[in-house]
Parts: C-alpha cells; structure tokens; sequence
C-alpha cells in the first residue's frame, strides 16, 4: 500500500471528526456549556450540517460513552484470544498487554475520562445501563487474568483490586501540565510499574 493510500485509510471519518471535537469541547466546558454550533465550527461544517450525522448532542454523548466501553472490552477480549493462540502465552503478558491498552486509552483518551465522570448521568437510562453492562464485562475480563496469574488472590479482593487500577490509570485527566510531566513514554511505563505493583501488593501475603 501507498503512503497516500496509507493516510487515507488512517484519516478519521466525518463522523468521528465530530466525536472528536465534542468530547473535547464537553469536557472543557460541560455538556450544557456547547452549543451544536461551535461543534460544527470546530470541524468546519455548519452547525445544522452535524445534523446530517447526528439527531443532537445527546446522540454525541451516547455514542462516545457507549462507544469507549464497547472498545475497551473488545480490546480487552481480543487480547485474551490472541494470548490464548500464542504457544507462549502467559497470564503475566496477557496482563501486562491489558494494563498497556489501558494506558493507551487512559493518555490519548483523556477527554472521555473527563466526559464519563462528569455527564454519565446525563444518557437514557437504557444507553447508561449499557454502558455500566459493558464497564462490568471489562472489569471481570482482567479479574479472569489477574486470578490466573495470582490464583490465591480471593475473586472479590482481585475485582476491588481492579477497580483501584482503573482508578490510578483514569486520573491522568488531573496530571500535571504538559510541561510539567513526564513525556509519554515515561509517564506510560510509570503508570504500567504502579499498575503492577498493585496487583502484586493486593497478592502479598499480609502477614
């Protein structure tokens, strides 16, 4: 394949243009606080033409907080099978693969984070139930591997230990300033290091 060919492939569509925009513009100014028109400014389109793509805003939010739930457990599951079809699969890389596409998603997707805490209450109760439903299937499918790798770790202490990952690797919305943080690379493997020094703190023996 073509460079030209490539980046055409790689270009993101209108569609999550706008997705894009309205994460961000919501989660620096708060849902109310946008308007359709400066979403459509920000991809250089009029505001009635998003509607072309979108009924409104609430569709906007729906499809971003659905959507980040439906990728993370698609990512987590697709890590899982492909460790499973590895002759040297291992619990310890399968986790250590789930902690690194989280982290992913925790530094490049720091708007949706923002976006979750804030306005999750605002979907339909049925599009909110759904994304809890997804958030539930995500969770046990690291239970599934941190178990397998530390199997005398008890399943409810290995949930609530997955949580307080998630709550580490979620917060990177409130790091410091660019400027005064480490670069990607840095802050990615830092975030990787306490990851797994919680699994293993949660696995220790306490006496």
């Amino acid at each position: 394949m073509s460079t030209h060919a490539a980046a055409r492939v790689a270009a993101p569509t209108r569609r999550e243009q706008i997705l894009r925009e309205a994460a961000r513009l919501f989660a620096e100014r708060g849902f109310h606080g946008v308007g359709v028109d400066e979403i459509g400014a920000a991809v250089g389109i009029s505001g009635p033409g998003l509607y072309r793509h979108f009924p409104g805003k609430d569709a906007m939010l729906a499809e971003l907080l659905v959507g980040i739930s439906e990728r993370l457990l698609e990512g987590g599951r697709l890590r899982v099978s492909e460790d499973a079809a590895r002759d040297d699969g291992s619990p310890e890389a399968l986790l250590d693969a789930l902690i690194a596409g989280h982290i992913d998603f925790a530094l490049d997707d720091r708007p949706l984070i923002t976006l979750h805490d804030r306005e999750l209450d605002r979907l339909r109760d049925t599009d909110r139930k759904r994304v809890r439903r997804l958030q539930r299937e995500y969770v046990e499918v690291w239970v599934g591997v941190v178990r397998a790798l530390y199997p005398a770790l008890p399943e409810n202490e290995a949930r609530v230990t997955v949580h307080a990952v998630f709550g580490l690797l979620n917060s990177t919305p409130h790091l410091a300033r660019p400027e005064a943080r480490p670069g990607r690379e840095a802050t990615a493997a830092l975030l990787h290091r306490l990851a797994r020094g919680a699994f293993a703190a949660a696995a220790a023996d306490p006496a």
